[in-house]
């Protein structure tokens, strides 16, 4: 019997353990594509997991935050699915690309033209977002998820750091630092490639330098060749006068 009892109170405990653990395994997040350094751009997924088995996520809206504003906010189109872009005014204009910016992107809202996210799947909705703040170390968005069934899940407690993950958290986008100046990379990189041209030119020159070089030796030598034979052909021709007259000589005596 104590057995029994033992076996039974440890399968309740798992039960217990497993429903109060699947929010933190299943709910909305959102991941870079990538790095999310602060002051640049970058593309982040919104990742859907559905958390019932008699029901199809239908819509999902993502609001982005207030306190720190993105100039930029670009849904990529996915299957199935309209995008709708919501925008509000700013208190306080926005500075982008020397332009000032009174509204910007305050919500994302998709909403499915099928069948949605599936018992038992998934679904990404990417969005590129920028540039990101430099005075920030995250972003919260907080979402909205909506079952073909009317039911509402309110992912938006802001989950504290050195306390347990709350029950539905919000989305947390973590920021890597700043990365170097990518034109400085550039001017270095355009700079390396001067050097290797004027190293290029430079030997490009030596070897033309030792191709003329190599020119003038062989028609000193092909001068010098020529004298000599000239010279050789005249000794030929006086032996052979002579060897004439000797002959002419000769038979006269």
């Amino acid at each position: 019997m104590k057995a029994s009892r033992i076996a039974a109170a440890g399968a309740v405990s798992g039960i217990a353990v497993l429903a109060l653990s699947a929010p933190a395994f299943a709910h909305v997040s959102v991941q870079p594509e990538g790095t999310a350094a602060k002051g640049g751009y970058a593309v982040v997924d919104f990742k859907v997991p559905n958390e019932r088995d008699n029901a199809s996520t239908t819509k999902l809206e993502v609001n982005f935050p207030t306190d720190h504003p993105l100039a930029s906010v670009m849904p990529q189109p996915v299957p199935g699915w309209k995008a709708e872009v919501t925008k509000s005014k700013l208190d306080k204009p926005l500075e982008s690309h020397g332009k000032q910016l009174t509204e910007v992107v305050s919500k994302v809202t998709w909403t499915a033209d099928g069948k949605g996210v599936e018992p038992g799947y998934f679904q990404k909705f990417p969005v590129s977002i920028g540039a990101l703040p430099e005075d920030a170390d995250q972003l919260v968005f907080k979402a909205i998820q909506t079952y073909s069934n009317k039911e509402v899940v309110r992912w938006i407690e802001v989950p504290q750091e050195g306390q347990e993950e709350p029950e539905t958290p919000a989305p947390v986008l973590q920021l890597a630092a700043a990365e170097d100046d990518a034109h400085g990379a550039a001017g270095s990189s355009d700079a390396k490639a001067e050097d290797t041209g004027a190293d290029a030119q430079n030997t490009a020159a030596d070897a033309s330098a030792s191709d003329s070089g190599s020119g003038d030796g062989s028609d000193t030598t092909a001068r010098v060749l020529g004298i000599v034979g000239i010279v050789v052909g005249a000794a030929g021709v006086g032996y052979g006068v002579l060897a004439g007259r000797r002959r002419d000589s000769g038979a006269a005596a």
